[in-house]
């Protein structure tokens, strides 16, 4: 029966690791990398032995993301819109950047995707009853409040872009960024 196991495990085991050695050696950009590293470590994650880190201005965020700033002036509204953004990614009202891609350049996007994509999914399953692992590990948990900073945080820029608005002083700030 152990043997039985071991036949049907020890493939999957080796196509997971030439898979996230091949993605890790073609990764050319550090986005790529980065996304690559994280699928591939993605049982670790499950774990709870690699944990993301949460910024700290998201955990400001997620204490007090209502309250008024001390200082309320344009540039201190700006700046802390700015952290946000960085920590966060550009905002829906965010200019585009000017940069279109072509037909062959989304091809090789969609392809890339895929590739993260079906290297997360068998690295997944790597651990049986990854739910449960999850559950007990505290990675579950951690992943929730990971996501409760992101929304904190955006919901945290959203109230001092408001706060911009509201000023009549602040009312180019927004789109002069």
């Amino acid at each position: 029966m152990r043997a039985k196991l071991l036949r049907m495990t020890r493939p999957l085991f080796y196509r997971s690791v030439l898979i996230a050695l091949a993605f890790a050696l073609s990764a050319c950009a550090s986005d790529e990398q980065t996304r690559v590293t994280d699928a591939a470590t993605s049982p670790l994650s499950d774990l709870n032995l690699v944990r993301t880190k949460i910024p700290p201005v998201l955990l400001e965020a997620r204490k007090q993301p209502y309250a008024i700033p001390a200082e309320a002036t344009c540039e201190d509204l700006v700046a802390k819109v700015h952290e946000l953004d960085v920590v966060l990614g550009p905002d829906f009202d965010a200019a585009p950047s000017g940069h279109e891609t072509g037909l062959v350049e989304q091809g090789t996007n969609e392809a890339k995707n895929m590739a993260i994509g079906a290297l997360r999914s068998t690295s997944e399953n790597i651990i049986p009853f990854r739910g449960w692992v999850r559950r007990l590990s505290g990675a579950e948990r951690h992943s929730q409040e990971v996501a409760a900073a992101i929304v904190a945080g955006t919901v945290r820029r959203a109230f001092i872009k408001g706060l911009m608005v509201a000023k009549p002083s602040c009312g180019t700030a927004l789109t002069s960024r």
